[in-house]
C-alpha cells in the first residue's frame, strides 16, 4: 500500500503559510513506514525541533483503477476515516530554500497517524460536508469542513490516478484546514470524524 498526500487543499491554510493558492492538485508520497496505527504514540523524532500536526480526512481506495474519469471516482473507494500528516517544519523549510526535495520533513517513520476505523460512505449523507477537528489535551486546535477542500475527493482520485496507479489498501490524505502548530512530548491528541473520536494517542 501507498499513502498519497494532498497538499494545499485549505484557502486558508495555505494564507497561513506562503499564500500561493496551487493552479492544479499538487501531491506527495509517504511510504507505508511512516503508518501509525492503532493508536499507538508517535515519538517525537530528534531530527526536528518543530513537527507540526496536520488533521485530515482519510480515503482508503478499494479497487485498482487508472486514469479514473470523475463520476465514476466514488465506484473506487467506501470507506472514509481521519488521520495527522505530521510535518516536521523546520526541516521543511530549510530543504525548500535549498530548491531540495522535502521528503525527509513529510516520510517519516510514524508521520502518518490514522483512525482506528474508517466510516462507510453508505452512512454519510454528503462526503462534501464532513466536519472534523483535532484536540489537543482537550482544547480543540484544528477545525475542517470537507466543503472548504479547494480540490473534492472525487476531483482528487480522478487526478491522481491520470500519474499513479491507484490500489485496494491505499490510503489518501486529503489535505489539512488551517490551525496547524507544533506539537510536544507529553500532550495527547484526540481527532475526530463529526463528534466520533477515531484517533486517541500520545507524543512521547
Amino acid at each position: 500500500m501507498k499513502i498519497i498526500c494532498i497538499g494545499k487543499n485549505y484557502l486558508k491554510h495555505v494564507k497561513e503559510f506562503d499564500g500561493k493558492v496551487p493552479e492544479e492538485l499538487c501531491f506527495f508520497l509517504k511510504p507505508d513506514t511512516a503508518l501509525l496505527k492503532d493508536n499507538e504514540p508517535f515519538y517525537h523524532p530528534d531530527f526536528s525541533k518543530e513537527v507540526h500536526h496536520e488533521v485530515e480526512i482519510v480515503v482508503k481506495i478499494d479497487k485498482v483503477g487508472k486514469n479514473i474519469q470523475k463520476q465514476f471516482a466514488h465506484k473506487y473507494y467506501s470507506e472514509i476515516g481521519i488521520g495527522i500528516d505530521f510535518t516536521a517544519r523546520d526541516l521543511q523549510w530549510k530543504l525548500k530554500e535549498q530548491g531540495l526535495p522535502w521528503e525527509k520533513s513529510k516520510a517519516f517513520d510514524g508521520s502518518a497517524p490514522v483512525g482506528k476505523k474508517f466510516i462507510s460512505v453508505s452512512s454519510i449523507v454528503d462526503i462534501n460536508n464532513i466536519n472534523f477537528h483535532l484536540d489537543i489535551n482537550g482544547k480543540t486546535v484544528q477545525k475542517g469542513n470537507t466543503s472548504d477542500m479547494m480540490f473534492k475527493i472525487d476531483d482528487i482520485i480522478a487526478e491522481v490516478s491520470k500519474y499513479i496507479t491507484l490500489k485496494t489498501g491505499d490510503l489518501i490524505y486529503t489535505g489539512t484546514p488551517e490551525g496547524v502548530s507544533p506539537v510536544k512530548i507529553g500532550d495527547n491528541l484526540k481527532a475526530y470524524f463529526e463528534e466520533d473520536c477515531l484517533l486517541n494517542f500520545d507524543i512521547k
